[in-house]
C-alpha cells in the first residue's frame, strides 16, 4: 500500500481510539520503552510532544520518567523554523506555547545541536517491517533523522502492529531503528 493510503487509513484509526485506550496504550509503550533500552548511555534523547487533536501516543509519562528516574539525561523536544527541526531543552520548568499546528514548543532559544543527540523518539501513523515510517507527509522527521548521527537510535511509537511494506518508500525516507507499539517491540536493535 502507498503512504496516502495508508495515510487515511492509520488517521482514521486513530481517530477511533477512545481516551481511556489512548491513555492505557500509551502507557504500553512507556512501559516497553523502558524495558528495552539500556539508557545509562543516553545523554540525549529527542522525544516529540503529543499534538493532544490527532490522539497521537501521549509521551508524558515516558518524559515525566525520564525527568524523574534519569536525571543524567536531558530531554529535547522539537520546534519547526524555516523547514528544518530544531531541537531545544525540555525540563520540569519550561514554559511552552502552542505553534500554528497545535504543537506545543518551548519558549525559550536554548539549543542542542543535532549530533549531539543519543536516541529520539519518532512518531508515526505507521510502520512497516523494513522499518519505514508513515507520517503527515511533510518530511520534517526524514530531514533531522539524516542530520543524526549513525550510531544515534531511532525509535518509532505507534499504536499499532507494522504493516507488510510501505510500497513507495524512496531513498529520501529514513527507516528506524525499532517501533513500540502496545503489545510488543519491532527491532532492528538487540534489546538490552
Amino acid at each position: 500500500m502507498i503512504k496516502a493510503e495508508l495515510r487515511r487509513i492509520y488517521l482514521s484509526d486513530r481517530k477511533a481510539i477512545p481516551p481511556q485506550d489512548r491513555a492505557a496504550k500509551s502507557g504500553a509503550i512507556s512501559d516497553l520503552f523502558f524495558a528495552s533500552f539500556d539508557l545509562s548511555v543516553i545523554k540525549y534523547l529527542h522525544v516529540f510532544l503529543s499534538i493532544e487533536k490527532f490522539n497521537e501516543v501521549d509521551t508524558r509519562s515516558i518524559v515525566e520518567k525520564l525527568w524523574k528516574e534519569y536525571p543524567h539525561i536531558q530531554t529535547i523536544v522539537p520546534r519547526v523554523e524555516a523547514g528544518e527541526m530544531l531541537n531545544l531543552r525540555f525540563d520540569h520548568d519550561t514554559e511552552l506555547s502552542t505553534n500554528a499546528w497545535g504543537i506545543d514548543e518551548p519558549n525559550h532559544n536554548e539549543f542542542v545541536e543535532t549530533p549531539a543527540v543519543d536516541m529520539v523518539l519518532v512518531p508515526g501513523l505507521c510502520f512497516d517491517h523494513a522499518m519505514h515510517r508513515v507520517g503527515y507527509g511533510k518530511g520534517y522527521y526524514d530531514k533531522f533523522l539524516r542530520k543524526c548521527r549513525p550510531d544515534c537510535i531511532k525509535i518509532g511509537l505507534s499504536f499499532f502492529p507494522p504493516v507488510e511494506k510501505i510500497d513507495d518508500v524512496h531513498e529520501g525516507d529514513v527507516e528506524v531503528d525499532a517501533v513500540i507499539t502496545p503489545g510488543r517491540m519491532y527491532s532492528s536493535v538487540p534489546p538490552a
